[in-house]
């Protein structure tokens, strides 16, 4: 009767989409626990007009002030960007490492485990605020440290459950990370204006801690270790990997350290990767103070607005993915053609509006629409840079994205310093412009360093075997028209 049961739910089901479906949801529900803070601490802050103590109350700590809705701190400036800035300490020291602990002990414990620390830590979060400011600072260090290794963990699961023509479908599951923001914030405004800012951390936090359970039940490391998985559907996974990947390869016992980081295909996803995230952090952390404090908007409306650009974002992933994993599995275009298109695609036209942002942001619906159009074209990454590491090395994956990740969360540390710098004392258009700028050139120079240096092509360190075969890339399975003439020719 058992194995009645368990047919009939993967016939309504496969394995692989669960894993597609539990992905998705598990990096929407991770921007969530990143994203929740970068809302709520608009309503946190005791404003300065409202401070009885004047120009005093920044050299308060953890003064907090009592009002009917919740409690509230003397926190400046540089004091709130310490705090979104604190999540990056941790987040930077665990990029390298999950990505490496991914290919060695699987994803399924790197992701699912980072989830479940975070979330628990998320519910912490107003305990930590009433304790001390640098209670919060190092919660949010600490949180950033568990949520750090859950990204480069994924690359290596794709490597063993989807086959390479389908990959840029699979990675742009990740931005489903813009969705859970898109979904996080216009939630955290109700939350915060009908039950006070506190709210957020606990409803995101149990979750997250929901997920996390359901992960660890659901989701494994490969076909072979699933427990309720078809033997049709392991063998046609495995048997579409090992054509796509052009035969079975046979991993080196050891990271090529040297080798990663003297190749320039290597370097082009890094430095492309910490350009683009440079931008998107910086809109992930500071959009909401900048509709705040420049554009005037309330916190319900604060909340909406903000999330708008990150459903386009999504959107694009999901569309240029797929449109990327046809042209390849048609031939019209080869995986580094494809590549550099959509990157150039991503990161451009970004760098553009980022311009038009600059020269007229203070204008409230030509802002929004900058700044929705801008994230929506650079949810094409995943279509370009962002599947790269698995077109030319797949049993590297995880390293060549943690490498990508360090770099990148350095960017979002720095980000905020710099937001903190040139607004500090200042919060109007005239000095936000200057951040405009900067993302601008940013986005410029990720570019043309991906379009120079980046390929599609196989790396010689990805397998033993490789040292003597370079330069191939990914090729298409045979369609069902191919294969069955192929039987009947040999029949």
């Amino acid at each position: 009767m058992a194995s009645a049961t368990s047919k009939k739910w993967t016939d309504f089901l496969s394995c692989r989409q669960v894993l597609n479906i539990m992905v998705i949801l598990g990096f929407m529900f991770n921007y969530m626990l990143r994203v929740n803070l970068t809302i709520a601490i608009v309503d946190m802050i005791e404003s300065p007009s409202k401070n009885s103590s004047g120009s005093n109350s920044s050299s308060i700590t953890n003064t907090t002030i009592a009002t009917s809705s919740d409690t509230k701190f003397h926190w400046s400036e540089s004091q709130k960007n310490d705090i979104l800035g604190s999540f990056f300490w941790g987040y930077v020291l665990t990029e390298l490492p999950g990505g490496r602990m991914a290919e060695i002990v699987g994803a399924r414990r790197i992701f699912g485990g980072g989830m479940l620390a975070a979330s628990l830590l998320t519910i912490l979060t107003p305990a930590a605020c009433y304790t001390h400011f640098y209670v919060i600072v190092i919660l949010r260090a600490v949180l950033g440290f568990f949520l750090g290794a859950t990204w480069p963990a994924i690359p290596p699961m794709a490597a063993k459950w989807i086959p390479p023509m389908e990959r840029s479908k699979f990675i742009a599951n990740m931005m489903a990370s813009s969705l859970g923001a898109a979904l996080t914030l216009p939630v955290c405004g109700y939350l915060i204006s009908t039950l006070g800012w506190s709210s957020v951390f606990y409803v995101t936090g149990l979750i997250g801690l929901v997920w996390s359970v359901l992960w660890f039940f659901l989701v494994f490391d490969s076909p072979a270790q699933h427990p309720r998985i078809s033997e049709e559907e392991r063998m046609e996974i495995e048997k579409a990997i090992v054509e796509g990947e052009g035969g079975k390869s046979q991993k080196p016992s050891s990271v090529p350290w040297l080798t990663l980081f003297t190749s320039l295909p290597v370097w082009a996803i890094i430095v492309t990767h910490g350009m683009s995230v440079f931008g998107y952090f910086t809109v992930v952390n500071q959009l909401p103070t900048y509709m705040h404090d420049v554009l005037k908007f309330n916190i319900k409306k604060n909340g909406l607005l903000s999330s708008l650009p990150y459903l386009g974002k999504y959107a694009m992933a999901i569309l240029s993915s797929w449109l990327a994993d046809r042209l390849r599995r048609s031939r019209r275009l080869s995986t580094t053609a494809t590549r550099k298109i959509f990157t150039a695609v991503a990161l451009l036209v970004p760098g553009a509006l980022m311009a038009v942002q600059a020269i007229k942001g203070a204008d409230a619906p030509l802002s929004v629409t900058v700044f929705t159009a801008s994230l929506f074209f650079n949810g094409a990454v995943t279509a370009g840079y962002l599947s790269n590491g698995l077109d030319i090395a797949p049993n590297f994956s995880g390293t060549i994205f943690g490498m990508a990740n360090t770099l990148s969360s350095f960017g979002g540390w720095l980000s905020t310093k710099i937001v903190a710098i040139l607004t500090e004392g200042d919060k109007t258009f005239d000095a936000w412009k200057y951040v405009f700028w900067i993302l601008c050139c940013t986005y410029a120079f990720g570019a043309v360093f991906y379009c120079i240096f980046g390929t599609g092509k196989l790396q010689k360190f990805n397998s033993v075997q490789g040292t003597t075969e370079d330069g191939k890339e990914m090729q298409p399975l045979k369609s069902d028209a191919e294969t069955k003439k192929e039987k009947e020719i040999i029949a």
